[in-house]
């Protein structure tokens, strides 16, 4: 109407969609939500390689390379890998891209204990959540472990370990928790490229059943109890095989082998 133009001399509200009167509607172009999207699949992708082992610690990741395995354009990839060095698994650099960061021992010992705490917290709030067929998942992972302990198959064995605590966080039902514990969680399993052939698999996998045993009690305090253990035993196998910050364990030859 004339009033509205005089009120609205240049034009702002209707170019904006928001003229007095009309429906309100999105001022928001749906291509970047569908390109953010994308960039997400693509961080998951990526991450789950990473962890995986596929993509090894100081490993150059290939803008090109990987728009054009995943059938997608450069922008996506580029979002995903600032998603990623925003999580600290990848390092950005001008020029030079990216690469996967291989982090260091004050990295992990840092990491570990806000985790212990964060499933300690998961643990108070998990127990009193806890069916029978929770337990029989957990009981099945712990199998897991145990079974690619004694084929030697270190990536089994880390799958089987991140599902058996990721299970107890998932139980915790914290939002908040859940999103802190996945921020570190790729931290924690890129330790567990890092240390290298001849990890004790069968020790990593034993480590869980105290755990699991105290939680078929539904005892909060063994729980907690079991848990500061298991993660006191990770750091002190750590601290031996990776005395110094630098290099890292199995920084010649990395291997998807586990504890955590």
């Amino acid at each position: 109407t004339d009033r509205d133009r005089r009120s609205d001399p240049r034009g702002r509200w209707r170019r904006a969609g928001r003229c007095p009167g009309a429906s309100e509607r999105s001022v928001s172009d749906p291509r970047p939500l569908s390109r953010r999207v994308l960039a997400d699949q693509v961080k998951e992708r990526l991450l789950e390689d990473i962890l995986s082992g596929r993509h090894a610690p100081d490993s150059r990741i290939v803008e090109t390379a990987v728009a054009k395995e995943l059938g997608t354009s450069q922008a996506p990839v580029r979002e995903a890998l600032r998603g990623l060095e925003a999580l600290g698994v990848v390092e950005i650099t001008p020029f030079r891209g990216a690469r996967v960061r291989r982090p260091s021992r004050r990295d992990i010992i840092e990491a570990y204990a806000v985790r212990t705490s964060l499933e300690v917290l998961a643990a108070r709030l998990a127990v009193p959540r806890l069916t029978d067929t929770d337990l029989a998942t957990l009981t099945d992972r712990l199998a897991a472990m145990r079974a690619g302990a004694v084929a030697g198959d270190g990536h089994a064995v880390a799958e089987a370990d991140a599902r058996f605590h990721a299970r107890i966080v998932d139980l915790a039902d914290n939002h908040t928790l859940t999103r802190l514990w996945n921020s570190l969680e790729p931290l924690s399993r890129t330790y567990l490229t890092l240390i290298g052939p001849g990890a004790d698999l069968p020790w990593s996998a034993e480590l869980h059943a105290p755990v699991l045993a105290a939680l078929s009690r539904r005892d909060v305090g063994a729980v907690v109890a079991a848990l500061e253990h298991h993660f006191d035993e990770v750091r002190d196998a750590m601290a031996r095989r990776w005395p110094e910050d630098g290099a890292g364990p199995g920084a010649a030859a990395a291997s998807s082998a586990t504890v955590g």
